[in-house]
């Protein structure tokens, strides 16, 4: 650990930061790097950030040293979330003390030290910042000063709620209650409780005896609207009885139910344009074995039964797809039992499609370890994450599948050499009916239940899965998975 901090590294690393904020960078792209400015600075051997929302945490930001548990899923009973939620806001942890599951997989790392702070918003933890260290020296005042500001900055992001949190069932919205106004005959605030002031950003001084900042419905009459930030309000009012001529206001935050209204909308849109193509090559050339079977050739006939088998099977995977992700489906209450994870995955690639087949290399060491899962589903994650990897990706280049033993973890990686993930996208990537933006969406057609599917299955078996952008171009899909 270097004996001090550098100052003049931080502070350059903090202009560059605040330059992407104001020319529009926002969420993660600025998370990942305000931590990859900190880790020099503040000599440590890495550095994560956690985000907290009611159900569990999750590392959405990871370097260095902790760069192998970006996607990690913290549960709430897990003795270290425990840990981290509670007791003074910034304090250093001994990694061997640890309790949870984050203990047996940091065995062997020689990390000994953690600076842990907690990010929070007006009581309420939205994450927790991480600085690891090696040796015995424990990290000193300066350092634990220096973490807890970082973890103020990334605070005041989730507070301006651009493109953060990540996962939008956040804390934050989640303790929001509805907002409440009363105004006059000529639509000046009168009275503006503290929670219109969470919902809509503007305190109580800077919204009395000004106008409403956003539209007026009639009374009796509900309106929904979108502020400039891009959250949507629901707004009602009514007449106030009495003289004055009062009327009250009523709004709540929609922009989740707005989202999953869109979520709806486009997964029939998506959903019946991907079951009509398959259907219409089907009739097509079934109607044509029917109407003009003595005039076609042996050949002919061939080809379109060969076309009508491999629609036919296009069509049950997503049937598939869209069966397993409305019944949540996964390895179900079979409990995890180890399995030689080489073989596995050998065998999961021989019922991959024949022109993704050839695409194939495989780096699999003849020595890895067993992984501790449920080997069967091991296929559907294959499959989804070659098919994910082949559909971003040039027809003929490559698409590699190694694998690699990591402490108490086994691991695979499905890597392409294609158009690549943004960094704000690698979490929204395994978001159900999500498809990247709407070019995107007509030039690569799908569902968008894969991923959804395969973060679902692989965190049944207490592993993890996360993306990253390929260095020389491309996309990394990563799972993990306990050793047997």
């Amino acid at each position: 650990m270097p004996e001090r901090i550098d100052f003049p590294a931080l502070l350059t690393g903090h202009t560059v930061i605040i330059e992407m904020i104001n020319s529009g960078e926002a969420g993660l792209p600025v998370l990942t790097q305000l931590l990859r400015v900190a880790q020099p600075a503040l000599g440590a051997t890495g550095m994560a950030f956690v985000e907290f929302r009611p159900t569990g945490g999750r590392v959405i930001a990871a370097t260095g040293a902790a760069a192998w548990a970006l996607g990690r899923p913290l549960a709430l009973d897990d003795p270290d979330t425990v840990c981290l939620l509670n007791g003074p806001r910034i304090r250093n942890v001994l990694v061997d003390r640890l309790n949870g599951k984050l203990a047996g997989e940091l065995a062997g790392s020689d990390l000994r030290w953690m600076v842990v702070s907690r990010a929070e918003i007006g009581g309420h933890t939205v994450g927790s910042l991480h600085a690891l260290y090696l040796g015995d020296d424990e990290p000193d005042a300066e350092r634990q000063g220096v973490v807890a500001y970082l973890a103020s900055c990334v605070a005041h992001m989730y507070g301006d709620q651009s493109g953060l949190p990540v996962h939008g069932d956040g804390p934050v919205v989640a303790a929001l209650a509805d907002g409440l106004a009363v105004v006059d005959r000529d639509g000046y605030v009168r009275l503006w409780n503290p929670a219109a002031a969470q919902v809509t950003g503007r305190p109580v001084e800077q919204s009395l005896s000004r106008p409403l900042p956003f539209p007026l419905p009639p009374s009796g009459q509900v309106r929904d609207h979108r502020m400039p930030d891009g959250r949507w309000l629901r707004i009602t009012s009514g007449e106030l009885p009495g003289p004055g001529a009062l009327r009250v206001v009523t709004f709540r935050d929609i922009t989740d139910q707005q989202r999953r209204d869109h979520d709806r909308e486009l997964f029939v849109a998506v959903t019946s344009h991907e079951l009509r193509t398959p259907v219409t090559v089907i009739k097509g050339y079934a109607d044509t074995l029917t109407d003009h079977w003595d005039s076609l050739t042996e050949v002919d006939r061939r080809q379109a039964a060969r076309v009508i088998g491999q629609r036919a099977n296009e069509l049950a995977r997503l049937v598939d797809r869209l069966l397993s992700s409305a019944a949540e489906a996964g390895p179900g209450d079979d409990p995890p039992t180890p399995f030689d994870l080489g073989e596995a995955l050998r065998s999961a690639v021989l019922d991959l499609p024949t022109d993704l087949r050839r695409r194939l290399v495989l780096r699999l060491p003849a020595d890895l370890p067993k992984a501790l899962g449920h080997r069967p589903s091991l296929a559907t994650v294959l499959t989804e994450l070659t098919t994910n990897a082949g559909k971003y990706s040039p027809p003929e280049s490559p698409i590699e599948i190694a694998a690699a033993v990591d402490g108490q973890l086994v691991a695979f990686r499905v890597s392409d050499r294609g158009i690549g993930i943004r960094p704000e996208h690698v979490e929204r990537a395994f978001d159900r009916f999500w498809q990247g933006e709407s070019g995107d969406r007509r030039g690569y057609p799908g569902a968008g239940l894969g991923l959804y599917l395969v973060r679902r299955i692989v965190e049944q078996q207490n592993g993890w899965v996360s993306l990253r952008p390929r260095t020389d171009g491309g996309t990394v899909a990563e799972v993990r998975l306990p050793r047997g």
